[in-house]
Parts: structure tokens; C-alpha cells; sequence
């Protein structure tokens, strides 16, 4: 970098430190947590914290495999231990055998355990007479690059039985919530709530003070952000800040949570928890074309402050549910895409195996998001952790089995498992399709035909898979409008096999047809004469299966709910699949789990951390609530208050709490250094969609539209990487719209998002990671579409009428929602100075940029242009650590 550079650019340069300066939060990724670790190519040493999510990742990937492939041989409970080697817990791992390690963190093809799985080498082959599959393989991968998390600690695995079920009632997250009276406090002044009754009495008693509080500006650019996922104008925060009514915050909550992008905001929270994608990702990633519809009814549901146990039962079970007209009934289906939007291993060979992993998914988002457990990891053995055995697994795959999954896709090259969508009822929902014209139609055939002839006359094996999987596509196309043209109304969601006579042949008594054993040759068939689950045509109880092999059968056991959780167990019919009795059973206000798992991930997003830090895990490997008291209170509170989202936020964003500040204090950070007891607000980052859509508002080129569809839904059924997809994928410059309407396409994200720690649209993610690197800094300085962004907020400013000074102070507002202080006048000022003085550099000196007069960095001139001086002073203001963070 050249002395010039560093001249010129004194603001950029020093925004760029500050954004490097701020410290990461632990997050829940498999991803390096910090700088140097993601810095480098590689970890060099084992993880020896792993997150919620890596340790997830282990139980669901990982252990599985261990438990069904090596511990017959690699474990103490094996005849003879082989090697030396135990691969039943952590430290048996990390010591590796008698010829040494088997892992080298960080580095998979060094790794004697992965050249074993990959069957490269003939004198080391693992499992001997058997080879894994190519997706166990790259978990395996995955998990030794990430530096072998493993969440085993010594004399945590227990074997469960009946009588660990009664005690593990005893835990704290399956007791029923305490009503408890507000504690009293020494300072009474001080606390204005009972929220901040429960945590003053914690401060006090650990010799904490709070801080005192933030500014009228710092709250109202916080509350924005936390509520609707933008800031203030200039304009109003100065309304705020001279308005001395009491009031005046209140008024301010009140009218963002009555505003369209309070949903906007919420709804992405509740996105990343139920890990929506427009794609379904793994090793074939196909499209979701109708998956924009569940989108769009989260974001509905949260403006409309949908009482969440309702939300809960239409996510689950909205297709057994009453409805007083069409458009609710189109609401109610397309909700439980919930369970249809997940990941899916299409490629996979054998139909049962297929099904089998499809309710695994649904058993882990369902139990994760609504109740905070970690229940499929009871898939292959008893939960090692908590007191879920196996069959209350199987108890709950029977339900999600007995439910036909409607996704869509079509039959292609590796993608196996095509399935029907559901039609809604005429008009009752919008459509992102224009009505087919005769013209199309007849060319949609013509192709289709002239298709089919070329197949015939092939004789080329490979040519023919393309031509079926181009007819397929074409097919696909015609079939998703009526005979009229009109575009059909489609969504991804759930239903109900039907059920089987009573006493019927080879049937069980009055339970359906039992599953089959595995494996089962591939074709179409089943029910409706399509879909996945052919073999399995009915509801139906499910065996238990043997170290999770679907090749191994055990005993039937009945459908039903975890035992663990104390409620009377809810009867399903025979000729229910039990989805809505499971949904009302989850949404009870006698479910210890539900209301306090919903309440603590509120909490975490208005203060960066929740009262129980695993929010995904309320089990005995998660970790205790900080104040007990609170969160009993605050579930409490929820359900009493209708389970309205609405009213907990503001009854939260209303205490004294909230408005604290956020500067340190020396003697409350020894004693807490983590803020576990909220002292202070903790700064923290913008989420990616947060940050992309503050430099739209501040630039005035955000379309605060809710537009209808997407991309992916236009561009159709099919491979997700096709070349039509292309600059869909959150690219195009000209989509001004909020960041929750961009594709999400699993695999392929926007890198406005990925780079800022966007969720992992494969995993429940309740808590974002939040690194700090390079390629951070290095996007808000060079990226096309920051520049056109600064470029816009830069003509903003050369329309205000007044004084260099002037535009600088309104600058100033409209980035941070305050004036500069004489200081930061100054060097703006110097700043402008210099930078209209400095030569412009030569032409092919910097890529990526605007021509010159179109923003950015002018070339081709004797001295820069007065847009391009403002234009780079802008971009430094969003590449600024006060732009970037939330205080």
C-alpha cells in the first residue's frame, strides 16, 4: 500500500482498524470463532470448546457412525480392542492408537482416520468390509478441519432407562415455571420494572453496579435496529431526542412494532431457527420454487402478533386445523412449510433410508425450535445427555413418517426422490407467475417433443439422462399452470397419509401398515401414484432401529411425544399421524419447555445473549439459566399475556435495562467480564441483512416494498446451479429490497451476507456466529455495490443546501443519528480537503470500481470530482465501526 494511499484515504484507513479492532463474539458455527483461527487454512490444534452448533454437529453427524462403524471393534465395551484404539470418548480420540494419533486437527487428508474411511490406502481400511458413503465421508471431513469438536466430557455418557426418565423430571428445564414475587433491591430508585427488580437483585448480590445510561440518540438508533431492522433518519432522531415527554420512548416502541418492517425484522430471526432456504442444499442442490410462500407467512405472522402457541400449531399441524375460509386454509398449509423446507439428500439411492432421514430432520428442527432439546440424537442410541431414549425417538418418527413431506422438485440426473406439492384453494393466496400465453405453451410442447424424438433416436446412454432430465424440467414447467394458462397455486407442506382399514391384510391391529425393513429398489409408486414414499403407504407406528441402521428393525413402538417432558401423554387416533396432537402438546401452557424457550430467544436478540446461553439447548449439556427467577417470571408473563410477541418485547424494551449504556466499567468487568448479569448493553455487530439493509436506507436506494415471489420461484423447478440461476443469487444491483426477500439459495449466498456471518441455512441457528476478518474490511472498501451505495448517499448529501460543514453535519446524522463532534469536524473536513487535491490514479490502477463521475474512485482527471470526494467520504462513514455496530 503506497504512502499516498494512506494519505488520501485517512478516514477509510482508519474505519477499516476500527472494524478489525472489535473483538468476535463466540458464536455456533463450525467455522473458526476468532481472527487467527480464521486466518488460517486450518486449526492447528483440537477444539477444545466446541460451540452449540459444532457440538450438534457431532451428535447428529458424527457420533452416529462412530457408534454403528468402529465400536464393535474401538471401544471399551468391545470383546477385543483393536489397535489400541477407543473411539468411544474424547480423549481415546485425541491419543489415537498403538501406531499413534488418527487425527491430525485441522488437517483431513494428514489424518490416518479419514485415509481409513476414504478406503485410499489397501493396508488401512475402515470399516474393513465396508465403504461409507460419500456424504459421511465429508462430515467426517468437515469435523476434522473444524479441529475434531467433540462435546464427550468424562462420566457425561450415561445408558438411560425407564428410571432416568423419573429422575431426569427432576431437572430444571422440566419443572414447571415459578411464579416468585420480584425480589426486593437496595437501590428501589433505580429500578423502574419488575424485570429490573429480578436482575438489579442479581447485580447487587455480586457486587455489580449498572452503568448509567445511554444517551436519548444511542437508544433510539438501538431500538430501531432491534425492532425493525433499520436506523433512524436524521429527522427522527431529532424528533426523539427534543421531545421531553416521558412518553416519548413508548410512543417510539409502539409505533415500530406496528410498523411492516417490525415483521420483516422478526421474521428473519424466526428464518434462521427454522433453517428456510430456497434450495435443497447437500450433495444435489435443487430448487424450492414455493418456498418464498412460508417466508412470507412468517413475516405476516409476526406483524400480525399471531399468539405464538398458534404459530406453533400451524407450522406443525396447519393442515389438520379448522379453517373459516380459503385464505386461511392456504395460510394454515403453507405454514407447515416448516417441516418441508429443510435440507434434503436427494441423491440417495434407497426410498427407506431417504424417508428415514427426512423425519430425522423434521424430529431435530421441531424439538430444537419449540422446546430447546436436542431429541435426534436419540436416532442410533438413548441420548447420552438428556433422558430421551431411543424409542421415544422412533415414537416421534413414527408421526413424522405417517406424514407425506410435499417439496417438489423433479426427477434429474442423481435426484431421486421427486414429491407433489400441495394445491391451494382458487385465489385464496398471490402467485409470482405471469398466465401462460398460447405462444409459450406451444413452444413449452415443442420442446418437450422435439426432446422425446431425440431420446428415441439416441444411443447414447449419458445423452439420454439429459434429455430425460430436460423433458422432466420442460414437464415440470407445463404442469404448473392450468389448462387456461393461469399459474397454479402451489405450496411445499405436510399432510397426512391415509389410514389403513382396521384388521386389514397385512396390517397391524388398527395401526397401519408397518414399515418395511430397508432396502427397496428405486422407482416412483406410492402414494397418489407419486412421491418418496412408496412402500410406507399409510400411517403407521415405526420400529425402533437397531444403532440407527435401517437395515435392522426392532420392536414397533406407538406413536407419541418424549416422556421426559411431564405431561399426560396425548392420544392419536389411528387415523391421525399425530402431527396436531404433538403440536398441541408442544403448545400447552403446561409444557415446561415451550414458552421459556421462546422467551430466552427474544431476550438474546434485544441484548445479545440469552438468560440460558444454549439457546437451542435447555438439556443437561446446555448451560444454566443466569437468573432463573426472570425467566420463569417472563415465561409466565408470555402465556398470560395471550403468548403475544408484541407485548414481551416492549414489556422488555421498556425497562431499565434496556436503556443502559454500553461503556465499560474496570470493576464490573472483573467480576463479569462476559455481562452475564446485564450491567451493561453489550455492543455487538450488525447482522449481515441488518448492515446490507442500513447502507440502503442511509443511501436512499431501499425499496421498502414487500415484493411478490422470488427469483428462484421465477426461474422454476431444477438444479439450483444452472446457468439461468445465475446473477439471481442475491447479485443483481438493481434488487433494492430488504435482505430477507434475497434467494437463499442452500450453498450459494449472497456474499454481501456470507461474509458478515449470515445463518448456516442448513442447521437451526438460534444465535449468529460473529467473526472478524479480512475479507470484512476488504468488501466495504472494494465492493461494486458498497461504492454504488456511498456514490448514492453522496448525491443525497450534494442536495442539501448549505455549507461544506453543514453537509458534513448531515452526514454525520443520517450514518449515526448524531452531529460530529469538533474533532471528527475537522478531520472530515481535512479529509475533503486532501482528497480533491490528490490526482486521481491511472486508469488501470483499481478494478471493480465506477467509471469516473459515477461514483467511487474517479480515474482518468487532474483532480478528483466533487461527487467521487463525497462519494469516498461516505463509504468511509459505512465502513466505520459506529456504522457497523449496534451499542
Amino acid at each position: 500500500m503506497t504512502r499516498r494511499f494512506l494519505l488520501v484515504f485517512p478516514a477509510l484507513i482508519a474505519a477499516v482498524i476500527a472494524l478489525n479492532a472489535q473483538p468476535p463474539r463466540p458464536g455456533n458455527s463450525l467455522a473458526p470463532k476468532n481472527r487467527s483461527q480464521a486466518n488460517a487454512t486450518n486449526p492447528s490444534r483440537f477444539t477444545d470448546a466446541p460451540s452449540d452448533e459444532q457440538a450438534a454437529f457431532f451428535e447428529r453427524k458424527i457420533r452416529p457412525v462412530l457408534v454403528a462403524e468402529c465400536y464393535g471393534c474401538h471401544s471399551a465395551n468391545a470383546k477385543k480392542v483393536k489397535g489400541g484404539l477407543l473411539l468411544d470418548t474424547r480423549a481415546g480420540v485425541r491419543t489415537g492408537g498403538d501406531s499413534g494419533a488418527v487425527i491430525v486437527p485441522g488437517d483431513p487428508d494428514k489424518s490416518p482416520l479419514i485415509r481409513a474411511i476414504r478406503h485410499t490406502d489397501k493396508d488401512l481400511m475402515m470399516p474393513p468390509k465396508k465403504t461409507l458413503s460419500d456424504r459421511v465421508i465429508a462430515d467426517f471431513v468437515s469435523w476434522v478441519k473444524a479441529g475434531a469438536p467433540d462435546p464427550r466430557g468424562e462420566g457425561k455418557a450415561i445408558v438411560r432407562g425407564e428410571s432416568d426418565v423419573e429422575k431426569g423430571r427432576l431437572f430444571w428445564s422440566f419443572q414447571q415455571p415459578k411464579r416468585s414475587a420480584p425480589p426486593a433491591v437496595k437501590d428501589a430508585r433505580w429500578a423502574k420494572t419488575d424485570i429490573d427488580r429480578f436482575l438489579l437483585a442479581d447485580m447487587e448480590s455480586h457486587g455489580l453496579k449498572p452503568v448509567v445510561d445511554a444517551d436519548k440518540r444511542t437508544l433510539i438508533r438501538r431500538v430501531y435496529l432491534d425492532l425493525t431492522g433499520l436506523p433512524p433518519t436524521g429527522e427522527e432522531v431529532e424528533a426523539f431526542v427534543f421531545d421531553s415527554s416521558p412518553a416519548a420512548f413508548g410512543k417510539a416502541v409502539d409505533g415500530l412494532l406496528a410498523s411492516p418492517q417490525f415483521g420483516e425484522r422478526w421474521g428473519r430471526h424466526w428464518l434462521d431457527v427454522a433453517r428456510y432456504a430456497e434450495s435443497s442444499g447437500k450433495t444435489v442442490n435443487f430448487n424450492y420454487p414455493n418456498a418464498w410462500r412460508y417466508r412470507d407467512y412468517v413475516i405476516a405472522a409476526f406483524n400480525a402478533d399471531k399468539p405464538y402457541d398458534q404459530f406453533i400449531k400451524e407450522q406443525l399441524a396447519g393442515d389438520r386445523m379448522p379453517a373459516k375460509s380459503d385464505k386461511q386454509k392456504a395460510e394454515h398449509i403453507v405454514a407447515t412449510g416448516f417441516l418441508a423446507i429443510g435440507p434434503k439428500a436427494l441423491n440417495e439411492r434407497m426410498r427407506p433410508q431417504f424417508e428415514m432421514d427426512v423425519a430425522d430432520e423434521q424430529i431435530d428442527v421441531t424439538t430444537q425450535a419449540f422446546l430447546g432439546l436436542t431429541a435426534a440424537c436419540a436416532r442410533c442410541h438413548d441420548h447420552k445427555f438428556d433422558p430421551i431414549p431411543q424409542k421415544d425417538y422412533y415414537a416421534l418418527a413414527g408421526i413424522f413418517r405417517s406424514s407425506e413431506t410435499c417439496y417438489g422438485t423433479v426427477r434429474f440426473v442423481q435426484a431421486n426422490h421427486p414429491s407433489p406439492l400441495i394445491t391451494l384453494p382458487a385465489n385464496s393466496a398471490p402467485t409470482a407467475h405471469d398466465k401462460l400465453t398460447d405462444r409459450e405453451r406451444k413452444q413449452i410442447e415443442e420442446t418437450i417433443a422435439s426432446l422425446e424424438k431425440q431420446q428415441r433416436e439416441s444411443t447414447d446412454r449419458v445423452r439420454n439422462i439429459f434429455y430425460v432430465s430436460q423433458i422432466s424440467i420442460n414437464r415440470s414447467k407445463l404442469n404448473s399452470y392450468e389448462a387456461d394458462g393461469t399459474p397454479k397455486l402451489q405450496a411445499m407442506g405436510m399432510r397426512d397419509k391415509p389410514a389403513a382399514p382396521v384388521g386389514g391384510r397385512g396390517f397391524g391391529p388398527g395401526r397401519g401398515r408397518p414399515f418395511g425393513p430397508g432396502r427397496g429398489p428405486l422407482g416412483m409408486g406410492g402414494l397418489r401414484g407419486a412421491g418418496p414414499f412408496a412402500g410406507q403407504r399409510t400411517i403407521a407406528d415405526s420400529p425402533v432401529y437397531t444403532r440407527g441402521e435401517i437395515d435392522h428393525p426392532g420392536p414397533t413402538v406407538p406413536r407419541g411425544v418424549l416422556q421426559v417432558v411431564s405431561l399426560s401423554k396425548p392420544t392419536i387416533k389411528r387415523t391421525s399421524s399425530g402431527r396436531l396432537e404433538l403440536a398441541e402438546w408442544i403448545a400447552s401452557k403446561n409444557n415446561p419447555l415451550t414458552a421459556r424457550v421462546m422467551v430466552n430467544r427474544i431476550w438474546l436478540h434485544l441484548f445479545g445473549r440469552g438468560i440460558v446461553p444454549t439457546p437451542d439447548n435447555f438439556g443437561a449439556a446446555g448451560l444454566p439459566p443466569t437468573n432463573p427467577q426472570l425467566l420463569d417470571y417472563l415465561a409466565l408473563s408470555f402465556m398470560d399475556n395471550g403468548w403475544s410477541v408484541k407485548k414481551l418485547i416492549r414489556q422488555i424494551v421498556l425497562s431499565h435495562t434496556y436503556r443502559l449504556g454500553s461503556k465499560g466499567d474496570a470493576g464490573n468487568q472483573e467480576i463479569d467480564p462476559d455481562d452475564e448479569y446485564v450491567w451493561r448493553m453489550t455492543p455487538r455487530r450488525l447482522d449481515a441483512e441488518v448492515l446490507r439493509d442500513s447502507m440502503l436506507a442511509v443511501s436512499g436506494r431501499l425499496n421498502s416494498s414487500a415484493p411478490v415471489g422470488s427469483p428462484v420461484a421465477r426461474a422454476g423447478e431444477g438444479p439450483s446451479s444452472r446457468p439461468r440461476l445465475g446473477s439471481m443469487i442475491g447479485t443483481n444491483p438493481n434488487d433494492t429490497h430488504r435482505s430477507i426477500y434475497l434467494p437463499v439459495v442452500r450453498d450459494n449466498l449472497p456474499e454481501s451476507l456470507a461474509l458478515f456471518d449470515v445463518a448456516d441455512a442448513s442447521m437451526v441457528v438460534a444465535q449468529r456466529a460473529a467473526t472478524t476478518v479480512p475479507a470484512q474490511s476488504l468488501f466495504m472498501m472494494n465492493n461494486p455495490f458498497v461504492i454504488q451505495l456511498a456514490g448514492s448517499a453522496a448525491d443525497k448529501l450534494m442536495k442539501t443546501t448549505g455549507t461544506e460543514t453543514e453537509r458534513i453535519r448531515q452526514a454525520y446524522l443520517n450514518f449515526f443519528g448524531r452531529p460530529p463532534t469538533d474533532q471528527e469536524l475537522t478531520t472530515a473536513q481535512k479529509f475533503l480537503k486532501e482528497y480533491r487535491a490528490t490526482p486521481s490514479r491511472p486508469a488501470a490502477g483499481r478494478r471493480g470500481g465506477p467509471p469516473a463521475g459515477r461514483g467511487g474512485f474517479g480515474r482518468g482527471s487532474a483532480q478528483r470530482s466533487e461527487r467521487n470526494t463525497w462519494t469516498a467520504f461516505c463509504q468511509a462513514l459505512f465502513a466505520s465501526a459506529e456504522f457497523l455496530y449496534r451499542n
